[in-house]
């Protein structure tokens, strides 16, 4: 019954933008913390940002911040990953996933409960 579904990726130039989506089904956002990871080939999954479940708390990995910013939108239970200045780097299936959590605060070194199936992002010349 819990179901996080990923949407958004695609084939971007270097420097250019992506917004991915998670759309989550079968609980509610408001007690989920959520995840964006991404593994690309050849890699260990990686965290790349997360929200708290009030959303008023963010964290980021070093190589994206400033250049990816995360957010959630309760009311359509959808977490979004607006990714700017996309490096070769950035390449590699990016999933979201979901812990159950009354801290209002978010971190990804902790194992997550729920994932999604993941979307490819290319970013290539």
């Amino acid at each position: 019954q819990l179901q996080l579904v990923e949407s958004g990726g695609g084939l971007v130039q270097p420097g250019g933008s992506l917004r991915v989506s998670c759309a989550v089904s079968g609980f509610t956002l408001d007690y989920y913390a959520i995840g964006w990871f991404r593994q690309a080939p050849g890699k260990e999954r990686e965290g790349v940002s997360c929200i708290s479940a009030s959303g008023d708390s963010t964290n980021y990995a070093d190589s994206v911040k400033g250049r990816f910013t995360i957010s959630r939108d309760n009311a359509k239970n959808t977490v979004y990953l607006q990714m700017n200045s996309l490096k070769p780097e950035d390449t590699g299936i990016y999933y979201c996933a979901a812990y159950r959590t009354v801290f209002a605060l978010c971190t990804l070194k902790r194992a997550y409960d729920y994932w999604g199936q993941g979307t490819q992002v290319t970013v290539s010349s």
